[in-house]
């Protein structure tokens, strides 16, 4: 979010915050300018309503830090270090080498040594390399304030707002650090995060002297970092920044993990399945070899050995790279992904509800009309329109910039002779936004623009041709047919109204009433070139698309049938109000175009659909879709978006289109194929030697393998999976959404597993009746062979599970991948015969070996292609 520093909050923390805070106290400065009226706030804390100066903003920061409160790592590299010190099979070599050392034997103990140096150079390299991929994206994402500096309003990242900062505060805007408010108009914020409270908190901006007993929330004249603006505008003086602030001291005493989300699930189970498997095979290799050999000592290493065999040691750090890969990887597809556990949710996404408004849409708004009630044209609707847009101080939106695009009307209307009296700013509940201005004869004027329903309830009389009419129910119902036909005809309406008001020292929503209808504003914002393509490409790829938009549902019907989105059914606000959780459930499957929703209704749709299963990605940028995107599953915006907007987000768009989106889910479809053939590879094929380890152990009166043998084929086999990251993935794979299914891998392990087992005693019999290993003299001859076998099955059987093709004929592998086998198979073979032979208890093979381990591994090829090809069929995998 922002540069270099880190986070001002992440959602972890915002987790956090919904948890009782009664120990977190307001800071006793915040208090003490609270209570003083605003010059005295500028005096206590040494500034002044034009700012600071850029060299005392740079002193301050120098002296307090960067505003944020989540610290990264100081040194990212020693954590990564640490990490890896902790991996089960570094710990047991490193044991295992120390005993060598204590029994004399100096050579083993080296080997182990090289083994653990070589493991915590390769993870370290590559996990550092995929923490600074991940920390150069983020840094492309922040979000700003506007802050007074040397007497101009000047944009600048929130981590370098600094106390006594003057701030300017709009609708969207997050709120900087905590804040004392020096003036503000209709200012509402929402700080439930921080408090509990359900709905947006009005704040005023005058002395405040009252008892805080209720924390945070008495004191209506602050805001407090984490915040943000629903609604009006305001001035504020930065009392406190960073880890001073009310949220930094709950980030001190509080400390939650992020969400977890399908894939973080995904992976818990997997790691559970997996502890499960050991918990049964492990200690019943102990029982057997401790009962059979006698040699409890060796018994109990070996499994441990065997342990760490079973052990996916390498799946945090291909996770990690494939991770930061896909990221990178997306970024060059202009989509910045600030979650990396958010890239697989993007790929499983089967639901993405977006709003139309730039998806759909060209986002250049065109004011086409200004008309009367009756749709004739009307130069008075226009002048109104342009008097309020250009007296909004407010957020002004693509509709209010079409309107002062019309810049002939500022001479004619002597728009310099109107003052601004006063605002009342637009909020999702109105629907509409006032100002109050005063003509030139010195009059109060209130003009009000909005939705057309929300006017209308607000309205005594319409105006036509200079003519005043009551607004009875009966002409209503034909007003709201005429303006319906514009909304019919894809255009957005909003209505005009106004009347004279007494002078008063300020003005509120109850003084929008009694108005005057004057007539519409009809702008067109047509469908992109783009849109139809892109939503058949988001169908192909199994997605559903929904439009949740707050518009009106005819305009949003039209949209919808322009790009292809069929409406077979739509909800409003209103119906969905109506509904049970169950019933919109249902009726969220079924509707496309769910129209007229407040802030509310979306978050409710999103749950409702996750409710039957759905994985729910949510694109939108402004205000009202925030708590939309914190529920959905991933949360999308785009650079442009208001800063809640992006905060909120997991993944931002550089490009406000959805074929930009569609390039991001195939390659979190990618980075999930590739994580997902390490786990099914190494996850059955560690399960097939376990189950060969049993066997051996029962039957054999030596160790079926050592385990310093165990322990370096388990280390070559890591180093074979390392560029699983980099391997291609074909279409089929990335062609549906590919959710997380861990009854789906259980099958696959189970069935695929014991493919390598048959082979493995197939093994076994070679050695023992054709190479007359029954000798325990021969017990290194032995091990030699299945080491060998073994090494070579499980680096083979990733080139089988990579692909639906037949491997090698009609798919083939990276080429880092293909190398790295064969590399692999070579030192592995090389071992046999190398100086370190003897320290690995290795024995030469004999000639008639290598023809007979050919033909196991064609067997094993055929066979574990034979059921992978059967699970497909039966739809298993």
């Amino acid at each position: 979010m922002v540069r270099r520093h880190g986070s001002v909050f992440s959602k972890s923390l915002l987790a956090a915050m919904r948890r009782p805070t009664e120990a977190i106290r307001v800071s006793p400065l915040l208090l003490e300018v609270a209570a003083q009226p605003p010059d005295g706030v500028f005096q206590r804390l040494d500034s002044s309503p034009q700012g600071l100066t850029t060299d005392e903003a740079q002193h301050r920061l120098d002296k307090h830090g960067p505003n944020v409160v989540t610290r990264e790592t100081p040194f990212p590299r020693l954590r990564i270090l640490l990490h890896a010190l902790t991996n089960p099979l570094v710990i047991l070599l490193s044991l295992l080498a120390g005993l060598s050392v204590v029994t004399g034997d100096v050579r083993d103990a080296v080997v182990m040594m090289i083994m653990v140096v070589l493991g915590l150079v390769l993870r370290l390299a590559q996990e550092a390399k995929a923490d600074a991929a991940a920390a150069s994206l983020k840094a492309m994402i922040s979000v700003t304030a506007t802050v007074m500096r040397n007497g101009k309003p000047t944009e600048i990242p929130v981590s370098e707002v600094v106390p006594g900062d003057v701030v300017r505060l709009a609708a969207g805007d997050m709120i900087p650090g905590d804040v004392r408010l020096v003036s503000a108009k209709d200012l509402f914020v929402i700080q439930g995060a921080l408090t509990g409270e359900s709905f947006p908190v009005e704040k005023f901006d005058v002395p405040f002297a009252g008892s805080t007993s209720g924390g945070a929330a008495d004191i209506r004249n602050a805001c407090f970092l984490g915040a943000s603006v629903e609604s009006g505008s305001a001035l504020g003086v930065v009392v406190a920044t960073g880890f001073d602030t009310y949220l930094g001291g709950m980030a001190h005493s509080l400390a939650a993990p992020l969400p977890p989300t399908s894939f973080d699930r995904g992976v818990s189970k997997f790691t559970w399945l997996m502890i499960r498997l050991m918990l049964v095979m492990v200690p019943l290799v102990f029982l057997i070899n401790g009962l059979t050999k006698h040699d409890w000592t060796q018994a109990f290493f070996f499994a441990l050995a065997v342990a760490v065999g079973m052990t996916p040691e390498m799946l945090p750090m291909i996770v990690s790279v494939c991770l930061s890969k896909g990221a990178i990887a997306m970024s060059g597809k202009k989509v910045i992904v600030k979650r990396l556990n958010s890239i697989q949710n993007l790929g499983a996404m089967d639901v993405l509800c977006t709003d139309k408004t730039g998806t759909l849409t060209l986002d250049r708004v065109i004011l086409e009309r200004y008309c009367n009630v009756v749709r004739e044209d009307d130069e008075g609707a226009l002048e109104l329109a342009y008097i309020n847009s250009h007296f909004q101080t407010g957020l002004r939106n693509l509709l209010d910039r079409a309107v002062l695009q019309h810049q002939e009307l500022h001479g004619e209307l002597g728009v310099s002779r109107y003052a601004r009296v006063d605002e009342i700013p637009f909020d999702f509940t109105r629907r509409m936004m006032s100002v109050v201005v005063s003509d030139p004869d010195g009059k109060r004027q209130i003009i009000a623009k909005g939705a057309p329903e929300s006017v209308y309830s607000r309205c005594r009389q319409f105006e036509l041709d200079g003519q005043f009419y009551p607004m009875t129910q009966l002409l209503m119902d034909e007003l709201k047919d005429e303006y319906e036909q514009l909304s019919a005809d894809g255009f957005r309406v909003l209505a005009l109204a106004y009347r004279e008001v007494p002078a008063q020292s300020a003005y509120g929503k109850d003084d929008e009433r009694d108005l005057i209808l004057k007539g519409y504003l009809a702008f067109l914002d047509p469908p992109k070139d783009s849109a139809v393509q892109a939503v058949a490409a988001m169908r192909k790829h199994g997605i559903a698309v929904k439009v949740l938009t707050g518009d009106n549902e005819l305009v949003a019907r039209k949209i919808c049938r322009d790009v292809g989105i069929p409406v077979e059914m739509s909800l409003s606000g209103s119906q969905i109000e109506a509904m049970s959780d169950v019933q919109l459930a249902d009726a969220a499957e079924k509707a496309s175009l769910l129209a007229r929703l407040s802030p509310g209704h979306k978050q409710r749709v999103i749950r409702a659909l996750q409710s039957r299963g759905h994985v729910v990605g949510f694109l939108g940028d402004g205000i009202n879709d925030a708590p939309a995107l914190r529920q959905a599953d991933v949360g999308i915006s785009v650079d442009t978006a208001v800063d809640i907007a992006k905060e909120s987000a997991d993944v931002i768009l550089l490009e406000k289109n959805l074929l930009v989106l569609e390039e991001g889910v195939l390659e979190g479809r990618k980075v999930f194929a590739n994580i997902v053939k390490y786990i099914r590879m190494g996850a059955s094929s560690n399960f097939g030697n376990m189950l060969s380890v049993v066997g051996a152990s029962a039957f054999l009166p030596f160790l079926p393998m050592l385990p310093i043998q165990i322990l370096t084929n388990c280390l070559l086999y890591d180093f074979s999976q390392v560029p699983i990251p980099t391997d291609d993935v074909e279409e089929e794979q990335i062609a549906r959404p590919t959710p997380w299914d861990i009854g789906q891998i259980t099958r696959f392990i189970l069935l695929v597993g014991p493919c390598s087992s048959i082979f493995d005693y197939a093994t076994f019999f070679v050695m023992l009746y054709l190479f007359k290993c029954w000798d325990p003299g021969k017990a290194s001859l032995f091990q030699t062979g299945w080491f060998v076998e073994s090494l070579l099955t499980q680096t083979l059987i990733i080139h089988i599970i990579r692909t639906r093709k037949i491997p090698f004929i009609q798919s083939r592998a990276s080429w880092p991948l293909t190398m790295t086998s064969l590399i692999i198979g070579v030192v592995g073979i090389g071992l046999v015969y190398s100086p370190l032979a003897s320290s690995l208890d290795f024995t030469p093979l004999p000639p008639l070996y290598w023809p007979l381990l050919a033909g196991i591994l064609l067997g094993y090829t055929l066979l574990t292609q034979g059921m992978k090809v059967w699970l497909m069929r039966r739809k298993w995998i």
